[in-house]
C-alpha cells in the first residue's frame, strides 16, 4: 500500500510563535505523548541561508542548498535545475498537485508565471499535474485551503503541496512581535483543525 503524503508549509511561521499560538497542533503532540499511538510530532528546523523564499522552496522541494541550487535570491525566476519532488513522483506514475504561491509553478512548471495561463493547471505533463497558483501576498489563507481541499478531493493527489502566506505576510508588515503575526499563526491552526481529521 502506498501512503499519500500532504506537505502543509507555513511560511514565515517562527518555531517559538507555534508552540506558543497553535493550540489544536500542540494538542495533537501531547495526544502523541499520552497514547502509543503517535499523532503528531514536532522538530525544530536549522534555516538553511539565505533565508529569503524562493531559494528556501527550492531547498525544502529538492533538498539541495541554496547555494548549491542556484536559486539565492527572490529575483532568480526560472525553473529548477534540479529533481524535486514533484518530478521524482511524475517519474513514478504518482499524481502530484499544489495549492501555493507562484514562485512554486515557477521553480517546477513554467516560468516566467503568467496568471492566466497557469493559475489553474490540469496538463499531466507538468511537474505540478494539478495547481491552483496564487500571486497576491495576502491571498486568504482560508480560500488558499479550500482551494488545495478541492485538489485533494478532485484529483487524488499522491503528493499535495499546501503553501499559505498570510503568516509571513503578516511578519513583514507588522513584525514578528506583533499581535498580528500572532494571531495570523492561531488562525492557521483553527484552519488546519477543520481539515486535518479528513486528511488521517
Amino acid at each position: 500500500m502506498s501512503n499519500k503524503v500532504i506537505l502543509v508549509v507555513l511560511d514565515g511561521l517562527n518555531y517559538q510563535v507555534a508552540r506558543n499560538c497553535m493550540g489544536y497542533l500542540n494538542g495533537l503532540l501531547e495526544h502523541g505523548h499520552s497514547r502509543p499511538e503517535m499523532r503528531a510530532t514536532l522538530y525544530p528546523v536549522q534555516c538553511e541561508l539565505p533565508s529569503m523564499s524562493r531559494p528556501l522552496y527550492e531547498c525544502i522541494l529538492t533538498g539541495v542548498r541554496p547555494v548549491e541550487s542556484g536559486i539565492v535570491n527572490n529575483n532568480i525566476v526560472r525553473l529548477s535545475n534540479h529533481d524535486s519532488i514533484f518530478s521524482l513522483a511524475k517519474s513514478q506514475g504518482k499524481v502530484t498537485a499544489a495549492a501555493a504561491y507562484h514562485w512554486v509553478s515557477e521553480l517546477y512548471n513554467r516560468a516566467p508565471f503568467e496568471p492566466i495561463r497557469d493559475r489553474f493547471t490540469n496538463d499531466e505533463t507538468m511537474n505540478i499535474q494539478h495547481g491552483c497558483f496564487y500571486h497576491w501576498d495576502h491571498y486568504p489563507d482560508e480560500a488558499l485551503f479550500i482551494d488545495a481541499e478541492h485538489l485533494r478531493r478532485t484529483h487524488q493527489p499522491d503528493f499535495l503541496l499546501i503553501h499559505p502566506m498570510n503568516i509571513d505576510d503578516m511578519g513583514h508588515k507588522h513584525g514578528l512581535d506583533s499581535r498580528q503575526y500572532r494571531n495570523s499563526a492561531r488562525s492557521a491552526d483553527i484552519i488546519l483543525s477543520n481539515y486535518i481529521e479528513q486528511w488521517l
